[in-house]
């Protein structure tokens, strides 16, 4: 079988779980009466346009479950506990561990695998795109909407406030105290919190959570590059475009960029196929065919030009880089 929605997935995981469903006048409780040691699950709703769900269990068998989802949503939240793996279509297997996450799915397809033992809790808000267009846009046309998000990717972090909200809920869930009202009134809070969040500053806790990369740091470490990892390589990229002449140095650059430097050497060495180094030679031999094929400047005056404390480090340089001297190369351009 192959989920096609949401609810036809999170059923399916259910009735592996061996769970019958428990109405209650504000929610309906998920469990397995002969067997309470398998936890329980707990589903508020507003029947197509949000969810908050409590989950607290532990897998009684081995099962995975496809899905092709054509929906639009996103889902946030926190895991406690418990790790699952999941494969989402052209990207690798991936898992997923206790941390806060967000993601903004659409069309999405792939398969998900629960192994027998693995116990979790965890809770989280699913948000429907029904929700936006009939609810919050004609209401509030200047909030967040879906393409304030990159499609399918799991960001692994939320603002505090969300997740304090997320953590009251569940709090107040125990105690059996949450209204229909009041889930709303969070639910409205939490996307007025997204919205003050994207809307703060390009480099926000969403753009700056997203993966540009991993580059390699040492012989086996990686690390990855975020948004604003990547606006401090462009930066730096600029800057020495500027200055090549007379180049910082790689601890004044990084200093410049606030970024460290072995994450600067190694981002931008990844991101323009070439050192830092290599970067502002290639911009002053470039200079210097320019000068001696457009001027009558001396060897010297060239050298001098761009940068270079002795004319001899100037010709040996360039010989380098093409292969004749500068005067070599003056007489054939000429």
């Amino acid at each position: 079988m192959i989920a096609k929605t949401t609810k036809e997935f999170q059923n399916e995981v259910l009735n592996n779980m061996t769970f019958t469903p428990f109405k209650t006048e504000n929610y309906t409780i998920y469990k397995n009466e002969n067997r309470p040691e398998l936890g329980y699950f707990i589903k508020y709703s507003r029947e197509g346009y949000y969810d908050f769900g409590i989950g607290d269990y532990t897998i009684p068998v081995d099962f995975s479950i496809s899905f092709e989802h054509h929906e639009h949503l996103i889902r946030f939240g926190t895991v406690y506990t418990g790790e699952t793996q999941f494969e989402i279509e052209d990207n690798p297997v991936s898992s997923f561990s206790p941390s806060s996450f967000f993601v903004a799915e659409k069309e999405i397809k792939g398969k998900q695998t629960w192994k027998k033992g693995q116990h979790f809790h965890g809770a989280e808000i699913t948000i429907y795109k029904k929700y936006f267009d009939e609810i919050i846009g004609p209401n509030f046309p200047k909030t967040i909407d879906f393409d304030n998000f990159i499609s399918n990717y799991t960001y692994r972090y939320l603002p505090l406030e969300i997740s304090s909200i997320i953590q009251g809920l569940r709090s107040m869930s125990e105690v059996d105290k949450i209204t229909p009202i009041y889930l709303e009134s969070k639910i409205l809070e939490c996307i007025a919190l997204l919205y003050n969040e994207i809307s703060s500053s390009p480099e926000n806790v969403f753009t700056n959570q997203l993966n540009y990369g991993e580059i390699k740091i040492g012989k086996d470490r990686y690390v990855t590059l975020t948004a604003a990892d990547a606006n401090a390589i462009q930066k730096a990229h600029d800057i020495l475009t500027e200055e090549a002449c007379n180049p910082p140095t790689i601890k004044s650059l990084s200093k410049m960029v606030f970024l460290n430097e072995q994450k600067l050497k190694a981002g931008f060495s990844a991101k323009y196929h070439m050192s830092i180094s290599e970067y502002t030679n290639s911009i002053r031999m470039t200079m210097a065919e320019n000068l001696l094929s457009t001027t009558e400047l001396s060897i010297d005056e060239i050298s001098k030009k761009l940068g270079y404390n002795y004319s001899s480090n100037f010709v040996k340089m360039f010989k380098k880089t093409h292969g004749k001297t500068p005067l070599a190369f003056r007489k054939f351009k000429i």
